[in-house]
């Protein structure tokens, strides 16, 4: 009974390291969704800018510099969320193999020296890898996000001043 449970044990750390790439893989595929969503929903606005009636609405000119300087980081945070997908599916493959490697060498009474040790060490080192690129990737989502608010605060100062002169119809 006392091996059992040594097994299970020994079994249960990279278990709960796979649990953690399952949840960063979950909320990683979905950041490559949104992220994705957001490279089409510029691709349709663009398209609108560039039309006869687009070129018409004010800032149109500024806002199409705004698309094309945001690609190359959008380019990037694609990259790096796919380099952290890989990582964290990487990390999980070999946690299970160590796991396996552990169970079978205690249940089978094998001599697999420090082969389950190694692969629970590459595995971790998946998952911090895909970690370090999921950082990056936060920081260019907001260096995106940030050339977007600004876009909008010069959009907003620019229709305050065309109705600077108008009364405010929430005064009383």
């Amino acid at each position: 009974m006392e091996q059992i449970a040594g097994i299970l044990s020994a079994m249960i750390t990279p278990a709960v390291l796979i649990s953690a790439c399952g949840t960063l893989i979950m909320s990683t595929s979905q950041r490559l969704g949104r992220s994705t969503d957001r490279v089409r929903s510029l691709t349709r606005r663009f398209k609108e800018l560039v039309s006869e009636r687009g070129q018409d609405e004010l800032l149109a000119r500024e806002e199409k510099r705004l698309i094309i300087s945001q690609l190359p980081r959008i380019t990037r945070r694609v990259r790096l969320i796919q380099r952290a997908l890989t990582a964290f599916y990487a990390s999980v493959g070999v946690l299970v193999l160590a796991s396996v490697l552990t169970g079978s060498s205690l249940l089978l009474h094998l001599d697999l020296a420090a082969w389950p040790v190694v692969f629970a060490l590459l595995g971790t080192g998946f998952l911090m890898f895909g970690a370090i690129l999921l950082t990056f990737e936060a920081q260019l989502s907001y260096q995106v996000t940030r050339a977007e608010m600004r876009f909008l605060e010069q959009m907003g100062q620019h229709y305050a001043v065309l109705y600077r002169d108008e009364p405010d119809p929430t005064a009383d």
